[in-house]
């Protein structure tokens, strides 16, 4: 599997915009700003595959991504506040059309801030995906801002924040050092053998 070679695909501002699946796709998720577009230049090698912004809320469009024989869904940032309420539903109409819908969704990489502790969205997130028994990963994002105490004292906290914290899966990630990047290709890689 070549991430070098990913190309971007689409980008929907709908669900039912969207074309049928036909092939196996993992989607990134988190809340607005979190780092999932850097995340994915750097899983892919790429300043720019992905569009990144300083400012909030700019991914607003599902937005879909090549990496033979995979799909990588890049999904609209939730939980910023500085948007219409119409446009927020649009954003939830979005990711919940495509979580609900019957594509080949094999795993979900959902994006948290390591410094902080998760946000009432992220938890509404953790929730969901565990009662509909979807495959997820949590990237603990912007690591390298932690000093190792103070990266001891959030895994412990997140212990006691999030929900069955213990038996997921969690990697931690900085875009600064590249740390966590290769676990997560071998995730992606593992992924899509299986889907040979």
């Amino acid at each position: 599997m070549n991430f070098n070679l990913a190309s971007f695909e689409a980008s929907y501002g709908l669900f039912s915009q969207i074309p049928p699946c036909n092939c196996i796709e993992i989607a990134f998720a988190g809340r607005s700003n979190v780092g999932k577009s850097t995340l994915i230049n750097k899983i892919m090698n790429r300043k720019s595959l992905a569009r990144v912004s300083a400012v909030p809320g700019k991914t607003s469009t599902i937005n879909f991504y090549n990496v033979d024989p995979i799909k990588i869904v890049d999904l609209p940032g939730y939980g910023y506040a500085k948007v219409a309420k119409t446009e927020k539903h649009r954003w939830a109409d979005l990711i919940e059309g495509y979580l609900n819908s019957n594509r080949n969704i094999k795993l979900i990489f959902l994006l948290i801030d390591m410094r902080h502790a998760p946000s009432k969205d992220d938890l509404h997130m953790i929730n969901y995906l565990i009662e509909r028994e979807m495959p997820f990963v949590i990237i603990l994002t912007k690591a390298d801002k932690l000093k190792p105490t103070e990266r001891k004292r959030r895994l412990s906290a997140f212990e006691e924040e999030i929900p069955y914290f213990d038996d997921i899966h969690s990697v931690q990630f900085s875009s600064i050092t590249r740390e966590g990047i290769e676990e997560i290709r071998s995730i992606i890689e593992d992924i899509a053998e299986s889907s040979d």
